[in-house]
């Protein structure tokens, strides 16, 4: 693609930039990260998830960059991550060994170790809440203060209720589900290796994680509207945090005693139950249920439902439904390749338009010649 010479374009560029900071910060005013942090939860959640960079205090400069656009707030987090080097590779992590603060099904009413509301805007109305304009440090130091006190809680109970099973082994020891094996075939990683067809399970599930929520859920959706052949139950849906552990960087031992403990990571982790019908002998079909799984950084419920959905529909593909073919899927959710590509439009295209330009006045010019004649 050609470019016809800007003059002055040096100069232009420099003072768009410093229009843009100006636009930030017009009003005298700036956001703290401390405050980015504390406040938007859900979006640092998001931005982290579409990075891959599983780090709040950046999260929150890119949002501050990007003055709350999450799309460039993935951009400038994903251009950070690439400049990283990585040092460890941690352990196999054991979901089940989640410390929960939230957990839900909504296919059994009672669970062992009970339904766990936790925090979610699943049962509030929905109405703008303006003494929000009010709230101030104070205010809300007073309500910390009151809620401390209403909700006093044995902690060591509390803690020791925290670590539950999985919903669904309780349904693979009555036999109503298939046993799930371990892969223990080492993972891709499409950060380091450009993704392939047909890909791996590994694969696509990495891409979801990593795609931007929006389109993932659309997609999702688009499932259960007709572009797909299930409508799913959500078996288990958990959010909490999972213990990081690698190994001594000297020894190639994977004993427990060899693992450092370097944190956790909060995730949302949802297992979907998927009904299927299976034709048995002599024609006999059944109703069985195969499961479809979704996981993401932070509190993102509804992303890891829509990546659980996902899942299961590129495991079976099926022609029919474009939400069942993994080219059409894993190539158009990623919010930095389909952002940028639509913003390269307003990069100039002088030559190429042009070159349209003379095509079509040729064309019009031999339409008129043709109607003299």
């Amino acid at each position: 693609m050609g470019y016809v010479a800007v003059k002055g374009g040096t100069q232009a560029i420099e003072e768009s930039i410093k229009r843009l900071k100006f636009e930030r910060v017009e009003q005298g005013k700036t956001i703290e990260i401390d405050r980015i942090k504390a406040g938007m939860r859900g979006l640092i959640d998001q931005v982290m998830s579409e990075s891959s960079l599983y780090d709040e205090t950046l999260a929150a400069i890119a949002i501050k960059q990007a003055e709350g656009n999450p799309e460039e707030a993935v951009f400038l987090l994903r251009a950070y991550r690439s400049t990283v080097p990585r040092k460890h590779y941690s352990r196999v992590i054991e979901s089940s060994d989640m410390r929960i603060e939230r957990r839900i099904s909504a296919s059994f009413k009672d669970i062992p170790g009970g339904q766990i509301l936790g925090a979610t805007t699943d049962y509030t109305h929905r109405l703008l809440d303006f003494q929000l304009m009010k709230e101030t440090d104070e205010s809300i130091k007073d309500w910390l203060k009151e809620y401390s006190s209403e909700s006093s809680l044995d902690q060591e109970a509390n803690d020791a209720a925290q670590t539950l099973p999985k919903v669904l082994d309780y349904l693979r020891k009555e036999g109503l589900l298939p046993p799930c094996d371990n892969n223990d075939q080492e993972p891709d990683d499409v950060t380091r290796d450009s993704l392939e067809f047909p890909s791996t399970r590994s694969q696509r599930l990495q891409i979801l994680t990593r795609g931007q929520t929006g389109a993932v859920t659309s997609f999702a959706y688009s499932v259960i509207r007709g572009y797909g052949d299930l409508h799913p139950t959500v078996g288990e849906l958990r959010t909490g945090y999972l213990p990081v552990t690698i190994n001594h960087p000297t020894a190639d031992s994977e004993d427990e005693a060899d693992g450092y403990y370097i944190g956790e990571v909060k995730v949302t982790e949802v297992e979907m139950l998927m009904p299927v019908t299976v034709e048995k002998e002599y024609g006999k079909k059944e109703m069985e249920f195969e499961i479809g799984y979704g996981l993401c950084f932070g509190q993102n419920e509804t992303k890891a439902i829509a990546i659980g959905i996902l899942d299961y529909c590129l495991e079976y593909p099926n022609d029919e439904f474009p939400s069942h073919n993994e080219e059409f899927v894993l190539y158009h959710i990623d919010s930095v390749e389909s952002t940028g590509f639509i913003s390269h439009l307003k990069m100039p295209h002088y030559v190429t338009f042009q070159s349209k330009l003379d095509s079509v006045r040729k064309t019009k010019k031999d339409e008129k010649q043709e109607v003299r004649s």
